[in-house]
Order: structure tokens, then sequence, then C-alpha cells
């Protein structure tokens, strides 16, 4: 898998806001674009990760065909990426394991691996709603600000109404699985 480099430790942190909710703290070094096309290879690689077991997991038919969409999307969305990355012949860099949203999908793969039932179907839309609200946040607030490539920058903004799509469709699984 191609991931992200040590760089983005300090770029992209999730951080507790608020009970259970992700936040992203300013970046403090100066992102390049290979470091993006590194955090959006990432980001959809653990997305489809996280859904595959959902996939595999769930019985809720709702919560399968989120997961379900979640992995195609974002399949796509990886794929672009990719293109784009041989295009510019970028390559990016694997994470350490320091890196925030690396510790972030660790973690939620071991939450998801324990839970069962509904409170598997809680966890991982609960998930959902964090994490696409935490890369909506350091798109818009770090990554597309810092994006030099025309390109680069072209292919971000194509796939953020998706990323926002993702986002509602997940606040409101998770609005009916609270009931």
């Amino acid at each position: 898998m191609h991931a992200i480099v040590a760089l983005l430790a300090a770029a992209v942190t999730l951080a507790p806001a608020r009970a259970g909710a992700p936040a992203v703290r300013p970046a403090t070094p100066a992102l390049d674009d290979p470091t993006i096309v590194a955090i959006f290879e990432a980001a959809n690689t653990w997305d489809i990760e996280t859904s595959r077991v959902a996939l595999k997991r769930s019985r809720n038919p709702e919560v399968r065909a989120f997961a379900e969409m979640m992995a195609r999307d974002h399949a796509a969305a990886r794929q672009l990426g990719r293109d784009l990355a041989a295009k510019l012949t970028v390559t990016p860099t694997p994470p350490g394991k320091n890196f925030p949203l690396y510790k972030n999908h660790v973690a939620i793969m071991k939450t998801l691996a324990k839970a069962r039932g509904a409170a598997f179907d809680r966890a991982y839309v609960d998930h959902e709603v964090a994490y696409h609200q935490a890369v909506i946040d350091a798109v818009t607030t770090q990554l597309l600000p810092a994006t030099q490539n025309a390109e680069l920058r072209a292919l971000e903004q194509k796939v953020a109404p998706n990323f926002q799509a993702h986002l509602a469709a997940a606040k409101a699984l998770q609005q009916k699985l609270a009931k």
C-alpha cells in the first residue's frame, strides 16, 4: 500500500474535540504535492479496509449497503489518485507508525474486530462519520491551500462532493442506528 510520509504526523492530527470525534490540528511543516498524493492514497485505502470489514461482519442491510458504497467509491477515488501519481511520477512514502491517521486506523480495526451485532454497526458508522469529517477538514484547511499542481487540485475538488455525500449518508445512518 502506498501511504504517507512521517512529516504528516505534525500536519494532520486526530485528537478528540468532543467525545468520539476527531479534530484536525493545523499543519506546521509545509505540505508538498507528493505528500498530498500520499495522504489521498492512504485515506482512501484505510476507508476501503474498514468498509470491507463491515461487509464481512455486519448483518444490517443498510450498514452493508453503506459499506459497499464506501468500498466502491473510495476504490474509484484511490484509482484516480494512483493514475495521477503515475502521470506525475510521484512515489508516496510509507507512513511511520506514529502517524495519527494510521494510529486511528489501527485502533478502529481493533475495535471492529471485537464488536458484534448492533455494537459493531454503531462503531463502524460512528467511525465513518468522524473519519469523513476529519478528512474533509484536512482537505479544506490544509491540503487544498498547500496544493501547487493544478491537476492535483482539480482531483481534490472533483472528489470533495463525494466525501461530503459520504459524510451526510454516514450521519443519516448513524441517526437510524441510534433509534
